[in-house]
């Protein structure tokens, strides 16, 4: 028979019916056991009855009074015959309860699964009737095919399941989330439709103190919690590891959606005993809304996955309510990614350069090479735009070596005009790079192809690129020494180096972190901060640089605490190649700060 569970009810009512004119009876059914909850469930029945009350007797029988007759065929593979006699007049009262007939006989065979009862076929007739060995032996054939139809109905369903839950917690996996959010979706669903997407923090942590089974222990104490606490409508889902998505049944805008999101952000965070301590966990969470009929199911997984992106990225354990300011962040970096790629090759990057000048006299002493792209449809994008997406999808390298090939071409191109003699090229270079086991090869054959001196390029990194694999950074750089490559440490300050860093490596030079220059002449702290650079960098025989130098209270100050070389809109902005040349010619940059003793240019 072509019977799963949706159409079991509908199909053993047909055949009910056959059966009921065939034994020339006025009532049958087909009951299920439960074993786990004690009870006999009522799966079909003919005549239909009107429709069942929330009381109905028939419906859900539990087995617990094991006097009652449907307790007895629990517990037997024989047919039991049930007469109009005291023996059984607590069946009758149900009967009579349920359906009016004042007296009934009743055959009720055991449906017989692997040598126990699993259910029951039943015929009742009114007032008394006898039963023939030849019709019990027929109804016992059609109970066995019950039998194997409930057995392999409950083996699909048991595969559904494991199809549709996760192994460790039981709750809905992603499989099941899916088809779920679908029906949510659906035109004329109520909504809108709120997702929470939730990641805990700081699991690893909890495995690798504790050990794995630890860390299951404590994600199934947490699909409990959730479970018991969030109402039974709700879907709860795990997608692997610290992962869940929570979709609750009930319709919420934005603002309710961001109330529940705390409310089970601080569910999460209770203390759970865990293989014999007690510990607790933060989670981090994604919130975004989708109105049925307009927004697919994608579209709001997208969403929940970037705003919780933008919870973890703020420090953790806190919420997010995806934006349109996220949207567009979000977009971009889609963007980006899907034609970074193709704008390395097609001539779409570009380098603009940042003078850098000493403040007192206005001389150009280098050029910062910064990297553009022209995008076709967002136009020129500043690296911060892209760059991130280059590293975190291995792009990084070519971007770099182009960045490198390019800027190095172009200062060749100046030093065979006459240009740019003493001025340095300054090239920022990316963590990946730095750790590739080519790279002091790459810089060697690129100086070698433009005939450039080592001494005239000066690489930078920044900070936390130097704690990331200090021991490979130190052969690299040595190596980058060797060839009289420059070495800068780019946004110093930012917290991440230390003195024996400054000490191990074979630095150059270091370049003040830009929101430390930005506020001097209105932070104290700030002041304090670039006083102790400039002091640190001269202990250690380190030229000091001021970056993001934007006002003239910044750049006297750089000057008064002894840093006199600087870059910053002050001075000048990133500009094309044809744009430096008249500044490279000239050799300077006028300026107008007012310095005792400072020597005042011309503009070119």
């Amino acid at each position: 028979m072509a019977v799963d569970a949706t159409t079991l009810a509908a199909a053993s009512e047909q055949v009910l019916s056959w059966l009921v004119e065939h034994f020339d009876v006025d009532f049958s059914f087909l009951r299920f056991t439960d074993p786990v909850q004690r009870q006999s469930l009522l799966i079909a029945e003919w005549p239909r009855r009107a429709a069942e009350s929330p009381d109905d007797p028939l419906h859900v029988a539990h087995l617990d009074d094991r006097d009652s007759a449907l307790a007895q065929l629990s517990h037997t593979t024989e047919p039991i015959i049930i007469r109009p006699i005291p023996e059984f007049s607590g069946y009758q009262e149900l009967i009579q309860q349920a359906t009016g007939i004042e007296s009934v006989s009743v055959a009720a065979v055991p449906l017989v699964s692997r040598g126990e009862s699993t259910g029951a076929l039943g015929f009742i007739k009114a007032g008394d009737r006898e039963w023939s060995t030849r019709e019990l032996n027929v109804l016992k054939a059609i109970s066995a095919l019950f039998a194997q139809l409930q057995a392999r109905v409950v083996a699909e369903e048991r595969l559904r399941y494991i199809a549709m839950h996760d192994d460790l917690t039981g709750l809905a996996n992603r499989r099941s989330l899916l088809e779920y959010m679908e029906e949510r979706l659906r035109p004329g669903c109520p909504g809108p439709v709120a997702t929470f997407f939730l990641d805990l923090d700081r699991l690893k942590a909890l495995n690798d103190f504790l050990g794995h089974t630890a860390g299951d222990n404590f994600i199934r104490t947490l699909a409990t919690r959730l479970r018991d606490n969030l109402d039974p409508g709700d879907m709860i889902a795990r997608l692997g590891g610290d992962e869940f998505v929570i979709v609750p049944a009930k319709p919420m805008d934005p603002t309710a959606a961001d109330l529940e999101a705390t409310r089970i952000q601080q569910l999460i965070a209770r203390r759970v005993t865990v293989g014999g301590e007690t510990v607790s966990r933060g989670a981090s969470v994604g919130v975004a809304v989708g109105i049925p009929g307009e927004t697919t199911v994608a579209d709001v997984l997208r969403r929940a996955d970037h705003a919780l992106l933008s919870a973890k990225s703020s420090g953790g354990n806190g919420v997010a309510v995806f934006t349109d300011a996220m949207r567009a962040q979000f977009e971009l970096q889609d963007d980006v990614e899907l034609n970074l790629r193709g704008a390395v090759s097609d001539g779409s990057l570009l380098l603009h350069y940042q003078p850098e000048v000493d403040l007192r006299t206005g001389r150009v002493v280098a050029l910062e090479a910064l990297v553009r792209w022209q995008h076709p449809t967002r136009g020129l994008l500043p690296p911060g735009a892209f760059v991130g997406v280059a590293e975190a999808t291995n792009l990084a390298g070519e971007l770099g070596r182009w960045v490198i090939r390019t800027a190095a071409e172009q200062f060749a191109m100046w030093r065979r005009r006459g240009l740019a003699s003493n001025v340095v090229i300054r090239i920022n270079v990316s963590p990946v790079q730095l750790v590739s086991l080519d790279f002091v090869e790459t810089i060697e054959g690129i100086l070698r192809r433009f005939g450039i001196d080592g001494s005239s390029v000066c690489l930078e990194i920044t900070e936390h690129v130097v704690v990331q694999d200090l021991a490979r950074t130190q052969v690299t750089l040595r190596g980058l020494k060797r060839m009289g490559v420059q070495i800068a440490i780019d946004d110093f300050g930012t917290g991440y180096s230390s003195l024996s860093h400054l000490k191990a490596l074979p630095v150059d030079a270091v370049k003040i972190d830009r929101g430390f220059v930005q506020r001097l002449g209105a932070s104290a702290d700030d002041l304090a901060i670039v006083k102790s650079i400039v002091g640190l960098a001269g202990s250690f025989g380190l030229g000091v640089v001021g970056e993001g130098v934007e006002t003239t209270v910044a750049a006297r100050t750089l000057v008064a605490l002894g840093c006199y070389r600087a870059q910053g809109f002050l001075i000048a902005r990133p500009m094309p190649a044809e744009e430096v040349e008249p500044h490279l010619a000239a050799g300077r940059i006028a300026l107008d700060l007012d310095l005792p003793g400072a020597t005042r240019a011309v503009t070119p």
